[in-house]
């Protein structure tokens, strides 16, 4: 049973990497659920055993996405101990998985930018919270958002709002935007908007 179990985390994973690679390839919009499971070398059954259809296997890419991105970014965050710290340690978390890993970012914003249907958006933004949790309570106690009453709205205009915008311009017009302007500006920017 537990090989079996494997072998289908294994094809799950199998199929969203290539749906990763599709969507480079080809963009978001013209890739097909097809087109995936032709790069995966998987049979439809296989597909559709794991994803009920398109949109679910966009649903669950962004959420292994948010699972890496947040997975890098929270450790750098943890392990500060002052409310300037943390932030800087935010952006530049932030900006760095997004310069390490250009594929899967510009995956990321694309599909943010689609209008994903109630349950797909609502069980995203659930997973999100769950990820984000152990952070935003930290960056809580350092006094982050002692001047708001919406912590989530803080983070995501305020400190992150021009660092995603920033990063789209470089994702999709390469160098439209300097990486080294990115973490030499954004940051400070961040943590003078709440200081």
């Amino acid at each position: 049973m537990a090989v079996v179990r494997q072998n289908g985390v294994a094809r799950r994973e199998a199929l969203l990497d290539a749906a990763l690679r599709c969507f480079d390839e080809r963009g978001l919009m013209r890739t097909g659920i097809e087109d995936i499971r032709k790069a995966a070398g998987a049979s439809p059954s296989s597909v559709y055993h794991h994803f009920e259809d398109f949109p679910a296997l966009v649903a669950a890419l962004l959420e292994r996405t948010f699972e890496r991105l947040q997975g890098f970014i929270s450790p750098r965050v943890l392990a500060t101990r002052t409310a300037r710290t943390a932030v800087r340690a935010l952006v530049e978390g932030h900006l760095s998985w997004v310069f390490d890993n250009e594929v899967e970012a510009r995956f990321m914003y694309q599909a943010l930018a689609l209008e994903l249907d109630g349950g797909h958006r609502g069980a995203l933004r659930v997973r999100k919270t769950e990820l984000k949790a152990e952070m935003m309570a930290h960056l809580t106690e350092l006094g982050v958002f002692a001047e708001t009453r919406s912590p989530e709205l803080t983070l995501n205009v305020v400190l992150l709002g021009p660092v995603h915008q920033a990063c789209r311009l470089h994702l999709s017009s390469p160098g439209s935007v300097d990486p080294k302007w990115m973490l030499s500006t954004l940051p400070e920017l961040a943590w003078r908007s709440v200081s």
